[in-house]
């Protein structure tokens, strides 16, 4: 399947790399000569990967586990000792309407500081940046377990959506500086399913902390933010030494290392040194139509995704467990989809067919949507079934959706604001999911929520597949406009 205009065989990706670094020719005398020099090379590069996969890779999703988990406890903490009313909402005197405007708040300053937060990225470094928003996320959830009053959770929630907005696109353009296209989904994959470690984590934390309740004249969903906020400050100081910046400063990489890392990414990366984004760069990406089908996407998948991080802990209590046992019940659910978002987005990334993955998987989503609307309220084993399919199907799709964006874009310059602009898109449908699990409809299994989630993945999945086909006849009339071909 021809994606890239340079998607040619491996083996010759390899000899003009070697011949741009090492100043060999693939047309040197004698087949074993010039077999040794391919051997060499893919090694090299292999070499290469693994060092930078292993510095990059783990602390990256190691923050944004961290980030997930402070963004989504207000859930854990919304149903925690409840039947004590120790819970959040009866200790601040929190109405349900209350607590989804304060849901609201958080994703309204998320969608607004995005694009600013990618800019600073650029231009104060990756490792700066990323170590101060920690600091400062981690510092304002430890805040919310001192509230006392729902226009405090309203006020310390929109802080942490300011906060925590740069951080996931933050993350995906700062993939563009070490990785090629086709290896950024999977490294998105295991950077994303670390959102569904934290979601199994947080269940399991909240299960636990939910036996402090009282500990020092504290409520147990007070000890949650202020256990889960710690972490963040705490690792904010390894950030800002240990998380490498760009290839071209990494002090690990022998200079030979940093050639072919720069040569690798010449035409598909973005670089560290290069200038800031200029008005020109923003105005191509702002016009460039074509995008705005990846936004709209985008923004159908953020709907389900934003629902299943704030409602799970209501939706398994809703399906027979209670009080403490709801908790440990959301940690299956999100064990699964790390499983099958971690094969999904590597298997997109090995066949090279990103949006047909995505919309396979948003289809299967949608179908374990559908099926826990229409089975009965009371068919619990039936309908917990259905919701562990639904998350796997959402979650899964989400790292091929980001890695065909950042495919498809024709300005490296401008990929750090249409990364921005696509989860920006994305935060109108997270608003929309705080508002779908009524606490009404609880006894009747959220009908709405899950009707609501169904059809926005069968949007997605029919984009998606929109999208395939409009990109293959592009490519039949002779590709874009500067020759390259658009990937699938």
């Amino acid at each position: 399947m021809a994606v890239f205009e340079n998607a040619r065989p491996f083996e010759k990706d390899v000899e003009d790399v070697e011949r741009a670094v090492y100043g060999k020719s693939s047309s040197q005398d004698g087949a074993d000569a010039a077999d040794g020099d391919l051997t060499t090379t893919s090694a090299s590069e292999k070499a290469l990967l693994w060092k930078q996969d292993l510095r990059v890779v783990p602390l990256s999703a190691g923050i944004y586990l961290l980030c997930y988990l402070d963004r989504s406890n207000i859930g854990n903490a919304k149903v925690l000792n409840a039947d004590t009313h120790n819970d959040l909402l009866s200790e601040t005197n929190m109405s349900s309407y209350e607590y989804t405007i304060a849901l609201m708040v958080f994703l309204i300053a998320y969608a607004l500081f995005e694009v600013p937060s990618n800019y600073f990225l650029k231009k104060l470094r990756p490792s700066r940046w990323i170590a101060f928003l920690m600091l400062s996320w981690g510092a304002v959830t430890m805040g919310l377990g001192g509230a006392h009053t729902y226009a405090q959770v309203t006020g310390i929630r929109f802080l942490l959506g300011v906060m925590e907005a740069g951080l996931f696109p933050g993350l995906v353009f700062y993939l563009t500086f070490w990785y090629r296209t086709s290896e950024r989904s999977i490294r998105v994959a295991l950077i994303l399913a670390s959102a569904t470690l934290a979601g199994a984590f947080g269940g399991a934390i909240a299960y636990g902390v939910g036996h402090m309740n009282g500990a020092r004249g504290l409520s147990a969903w007070r000890w949650l933010f202020i256990i889960e906020g710690a972490p963040s400050c705490a690792s904010a100081l390894l950030v800002w030494f240990f998380l490498p910046d760009y290839p071209e400063s990494a002090g690990w990489l022998t200079p030979r290392e940093k050639e072919l890392a720069k040569e690798r990414l010449r035409v598909e990366g973005s670089k560290g040194n290069a200038k800031a984004m200029s008005w020109e760069d923003a105005k191509t990406v702002l016009t460039d139509w074509r995008l705005y089908a990846h936004y709209a996407v985008y923004f159908g998948i953020s709907t389900p995704f934003s629902s299943l991080s704030l409602f799970t802990p209501s939706i398994t209590s809703g399906l027979g467990y209670s009080n403490l046992q709801a908790q440990l019940m959301t940690v299956p659910p999100y064990a699964v989809a790390y499983v099958v978002t971690v094969a999904v987005s590597w298997s997109a990334d090995h066949f090279n067919a990103r949006g047909l993955h995505s919309a396979v998987f948003s289809f299967i989503g949608a179908m374990g949507f559908l099926a826990s609307a229409v089975l009965p309220a009371d068919a619990y084993l039936h309908r917990y079934g259905c919701l562990i399919v639904a998350a796997s199907g959402a979650f899964a799709c989400i790292p091929p959706l980001l890695g065909w964006l950042s495919s498809n874009l024709r300005s490296t310059a401008g990929a750090g604001l249409a990364i921005a602009l696509n989860v920006s898109f994305g935060a109108p449908g997270q608003i929309v999911g705080v508002w779908i699990y009524e606490t009404n409809e609880a006894k009747r299994g959220y009908p709405t929520g899950h009707w609501t989630n169904a059809a926005l993945l069968l949007f997605v999945s029919a984009g998606c597949v929109a999208l395939r086909v409009y990109y293959a006849w592009l490519n039949r009339r002779g590709r874009g406009k500067d020759g390259k071909a658009f990937a699938y």
